[in-house]
């Protein structure tokens, strides 16, 4: 009598904001050579590296996932000009190590280094500094990329244009990075002189914004839960480097993780309020100047490996937007965070910057002159859906567009929308590439 036999469910590969949840063969890439496949693929492939964006863009369910994680050589570096050459799995925390005791920095960096250089190329990811030096995708000058039919391209600005585009800032879809040129810049410190200021209101962070445009970091936290006098008030925080020179060490590793998720409960409105009102409040006066270390102010979350798992098993949800100057961007901001006040949800990692006009490379960037706020909510069923449906409904209201990368619940209308290119860029896509993401946001009817 034969015997049934049931074949292993694939592995989980999770995004950091763990919502949603999917399944995928895991194929590990440790050289070039590896890709293309020997046998190809019978389901869409997607390369991933750290698997530090929040939504579905890193996710193919039922798909392979090209873990390219092991390429992770640096393949060539010019001491005189900064011009590194890394393979695509390096992630921006080995360059740190290797360059800053070289006097060498990061171009762009967002808030965590736990990230590859293929996935900062795909994401073309932004800073604090997204108003004087754009995106990760400006300082990009070359890259190889393989496609599934096995041919090469070097692309740049002007040798394989149109994959060059389209790549930065392509969700992985247009084939595999192996490796890329990445310009750095000099640094003699280690040291950010850091200045922090408390304001109230979304006028007050505009002004504080503008007087700092000659700064080179800018960003600032904002509670998103108190109201009355205290509605928007936050905490605007700006930086340069130290011009001091100093001995140039390598970071150390962090030391605390979070072991276990954490009951969803805990995560509500009260905790995150009186969280804020701590967090606000720690600051006693108006200003506050200091000469402090980088990590601490790129990366203070990235100092507790695991910190997603506050959010509990459920995970949480990102959102991203940028509105534009016009037509009325304060009431834009003003009615997202009303929004969130009238859920019963909240946000305690939220974010609020200017970008600036420097223009990226890429043909599906994200960052656009005017406000970015970014927040954060744990996933609580339907509640939380729609409270991202309407904050998508507001973003499309005052012509703005949303963050892919920070996305799991984006409507298609509203991707359409806020990337009325995404149908030229479908030409560039590799015809085996997909992901979770890209069938939900280009899905009809």
């Amino acid at each position: 009598m034969p015997v049934k036999t049931t074949s292993p469910a694939p592995p989980a590969f999770e995004s950091w904001g763990r919502y949603p949840k999917h399944r995928a063969d895991i194929v590990p890439l440790y050289w070039t050579s590896d890709f293309p496949l020997h046998a190809p693929s019978s389901s869409a492939m997607l390369p991933v590296g750290m698997g530090r964006s929040y939504g579905d863009s890193c996710l193919l369910d039922g798909g392979t996932l090209l873990d390219a994680r092991g390429l992770d050589r640096f393949i060539a570096f010019d001491s005189a000009t900064g011009l590194l050459r890394a393979e695509a799995g390096v992630t921006l925390a080995e360059i740190l190590d290797f360059a800053v005791p070289r006097g060498w920095f990061l171009p762009v960096t967002p808030g965590t280094k736990f990230v590859t250089v293929g996935g900062a190329i795909a994401n073309d990811i932004h800073g604090k500094n997204h108003h004087v030096a754009g995106t990760f995708g400006c300082h990009v000058p070359r890259f190889e990329l393989v496609r599934s039919n096995g041919q090469k391209y070097e692309c740049t600005a002007t040798q394989n244009q149109s994959l060059y585009e389209a790549t930065i800032g392509g969700l992985g879809l247009t084939g595999l990075i192996t490796w890329a040129e990445v310009q750095l810049r000099p640094i003699v410190s280690r040291k950010i002189k850091y200045e922090g200021i408390k304001f109230v209101g979304i006028d007050e962070f505009v002004a504080l914004s503008r007087a700092a445009q000659h700064l080179e970091y800018t960003v600032a936290w904002i509670d998103c839960v108190s109201t009355g006098k205290n509605f928007a008030r936050g905490i605007f925080m700006q930086g340069d480097h130290s011009e001091q020179p100093e001995d140039l060490k390598p970071s150390g590793k962090p030391k605390l993780t979070l072991p276990v998720d954490l009951p969803a409960f805990l995560m509500n409105k009260a905790s995150i309020g009186a969280f804020n009102a701590l967090y606000y409040a720690k600051q006693y006066s108006k200003r506050k100047n200091a000469l402090v270390d980088f990590e601490p102010f790129f990366y203070p979350l990235d100092s507790v490996h695991h910190w997603n798992r506050a959010y509990g098993k459920q995970g949480l949800l990102q959102f991203q937007c940028v509105l534009p100057w016009e037509p009325d961007f304060q009431q834009g901001i003003i009615q997202v965070l009303k929004a969130i006040t009238a859920s019963g949800l909240a946000s305690f990692l939220a974010v609020i910057k200017v970008f600036g006009d420097v223009r990226s490379p890429g043909m599906m960037s994200f960052p656009a002159p005017g406000i970015t706020l970014a927040l954060d909510f744990p996933v609580r069923g339907e509640r939380s859906f729609d409270l991202t449906e309407k904050l998508g409904n507001i973003t499309a209201e005052f012509g703005g567009k949303m963050y892919p990368a920070k996305d799991a619940r984006m409507a298609p209308r509203h991707f359409q929308q806020f990337y009325p290119q995404w149908q030229e860029f479908a030409r560039y896509i590799d015809p085996a590439f997909s992901s979770a993401f890209w069938q939900r946001v280009t899905a009809l009817g």
